[in-house]
């Protein structure tokens, strides 16, 4: 996923059972189509380069069964790990915080929800009856990706739509070559967790 036309579109699919989506550049062009294994007790992600299937390009894996403060790791397709994300665990309870590691252990980026009272506002009006088909309307997170010195890199959004299956990342700052693939897949990461959270 390199020289990528900012800014991207993430869309799920709501047709089938999987929790899958297609990643577009400004263009329209995919440069990456993301499909989560089911029935597994520990996260198992698969990236492909198109809707197609056939060529994987990366992984990622959890190092623990279902748990708010595993880690994801990145592989590349000869299953190289090159880097992780990390839930901050009791910090993430109220607020999605997380941190993207390098393939050091040292800490790249860090993945901060910007206001936690829309998902509030969406989880508590999501479980009334007809209301819920809304709320993808109304409440539309946002998560802002900085680097150590606290600058904007990345924000990924929830854009309004049913069913709440449309984001989109958009570039705030510069993000160096070599980072642009794990900051991508943290996100991609993250908004498969906190989807299925609310």
């Amino acid at each position: 996923m390199q020289n990528l036309q900012f800014p991207l579109s993430l869309q799920f699919k709501i047709s089938t059972m999987s929790n899958d989506f297609t990643a577009r550049d400004f263009g329209g062009k995919v440069v990456a189509y993301v499909k989560q294994k089911m029935f597994k007790l520990k996260e198992d992600i698969l990236i492909f380069s198109d809707e197609s299937q056939t060529e994987q390009i990366y992984r990622i894996k959890a190092d623990k069964w279902l748990d708010f403060s595993a880690a994801y790791a990145f592989f590349d397709k000869d299953g190289k790990e090159f880097g992780k994300i990390t839930r901050k665990g009791w910090a993430s309870i109220w607020k999605a915080n997380y941190s993207i590691i390098d393939e050091n252990q040292n800490l790249q980026y860090n993945v901060n929800e910007e206001n936690a009272w829309v998902k509030v506002g969406d989880s508590l009006l999501g479980q009334i009856p007809i209301v819920s088909m809304l709320t993808g309307y109304f409440f539309n997170p946002s998560y802002l990706v900085t680097d150590t010195n606290n600058k904007p890199i990345v924000r990924l959004k929830k854009q309004a739509s049913f069913f709440g299956r449309n984001f989109e990342i958009t570039k705030e700052g510069k993000m160096d070559s070599d980072d642009d693939d794990r900051i991508l897949l943290g996100l991609m990461m993250m908004i498969l967790l906190e989807r299925r959270r609310g």
